[in-house]
């Protein structure tokens, strides 16, 4: 089999939806930018892409991987939409490993984009109506009070803080360091050569550069955290709060997979070694425990221990996912979400697997090489995880 590479991983800075840089952007857009770029860094002709596979959330059909390739010109590759959800682009990349691995195909492209400024409002006939109307959400799971499937703050926060025994000054500490970590990593230019600029129309009509990633506070502290009220007063004890959650967000990401032979023998940069990748299902009162599952599963499956993982990036879908990674495995907190995840940079949701491979791609570069995690949680009791090595 071939040993599957990346060699190329990009992304965009991450907006803030609906009042930020990319609130006027379709997803189309953010896909197109981002396949244009991270096949123009591989140096690999675009016509020899065999495919690209893109994750999406909450779009409601379609395909963006498809619409992106023609756009870019690249009017002879397919395109697969993918839809796990948080975990929907690491699924992606995933995908284009084992086809590479399979000698199926010689180079992909996969990644994913969220627009959630635009995601369309569905509606759906009410059953036992002739021509009633009403609000339609695509839930991952049927809905129940102890895991709602469009309330994720119980589903995933407030569970798995009850499960793992995590308090609110444990959740705020965690989303604390978060932003301080992202705007840190900000101001030392650590996210330049990850972020492709992309120039985009503003509400006012304007035209601006969007090169810097706009979620991450600034004037965040442990006393502003500690005032935010909790989501559901009404449950006793409740700790999840807007603070000690991810943001809705706008972003996207792909990176350029290759076999190590093929890369080797015409002279491109390897970035990274895709050593193993994995998903997993739990009850979805579980969800936010899908990432300790996906974790245990991919080091298996990479024939690894915990042990032998320089840097994790485990999703901050809300603070009490990583906070209980660590303590479920007895994780360095140093070597987690290094740069901070999604409590400060954001959770685009189908993007975020993506973001989440480029960074570790990058930090692990600048930093000496060495085996890299990319693991979350997904709606209706999902996980996902994948292993790099540089």
């Amino acid at each position: 089999m071939a040993q599957p590479v990346i060699v190329s991983a990009a992304r965009t800075a991450i907006g803030t939806a609906r009042k930020g840089t990319l609130a006027q952007t379709p997803a189309e857009d953010l896909a197109t930018a981002i396949l244009t770029e991270t096949v123009r860094r591989s140096g690999i002709d675009p016509e020899r892409v065999d495919d690209v596979i893109f994750a999406e959330s909450l779009y409601g059909g379609g395909d963006v991987a498809r619409y992106a390739a023609v756009v870019a010109g690249m009017t002879g590759v397919p395109g697969l939409a993918v839809n796990r959800h948080c975990t929907g682009s690491l699924s992606s990349i995933g995908l284009a490993a084992a086809g590479v691995a399979s000698g199926m195909e010689k180079i992909v492209v996969a990644g994913g984009v969220q627009a959630s400024s635009l995601s369309p409002r569905l509606k759906r006939r009410v059953p036992g109506t002739v021509d009633e109307v009403e609000n339609w959400y695509p839930g991952t799971h049927p809905n129940t009070a102890e895991a709602p499937n469009t309330d994720m703050s119980i589903t995933v926060g407030w569970n798995t803080a009850q499960e793992f025994g995590l308090t609110r000054e444990d959740l705020d500490a965690w989303a604390l360091r978060s932003h301080q970590r992202a705007v840190a990593a900000i101001d030392a230019g650590k996210f330049v050569d990850e972020i492709v600029p992309i120039k985009v129309s503003t509400l006012d009509g304007s035209v601006v550069e969007f090169a810097v990633d706009e979620h991450p506070r600034r004037d965040t502290s442990a006393e502003r955290l500690a005032s935010l009220k909790v989501l559901h007063p009404e449950i006793p004890g409740f700790s999840i709060t807007a603070g000690n959650a991810s943001g809705t967000n706008d972003a996207a990401a792909a990176v350029t997979v290759t076999g190590a032979e093929l890369a080797a023998a015409e002279g491109i940069e390897t970035l990274a070694t895709v050593r193993a990748w994995a998903s997993v299902g739990l009850d979805p009162k579980r969800t936010g425990v899908g990432a300790l599952r996906a974790i245990e599963k991919v080091l298996d499956r990479a024939g690894l221990t915990t042990g032998d993982v320089k840097l994790w990036e485990i999703n901050e879908a809300f603070a009490s996912v990583p906070v209980a990674a660590c303590r479920h495995f007895g994780l360095d907190e140093e070597t987690v979400n290094f740069s901070g995840s999604g409590c400060s940079l954001g959770h685009p949701i189908a993007a975020s697997g993506a973001r989440m491979v480029a960074t570790l791609i990058h930090e692990l570069r600048r930093t000496g090489g060495g085996i890299g995690v990319a693991a979350m949680c997904a709606g209706g009791g999902q996980g996902g995880a994948l292993v790099i090595e540089v």
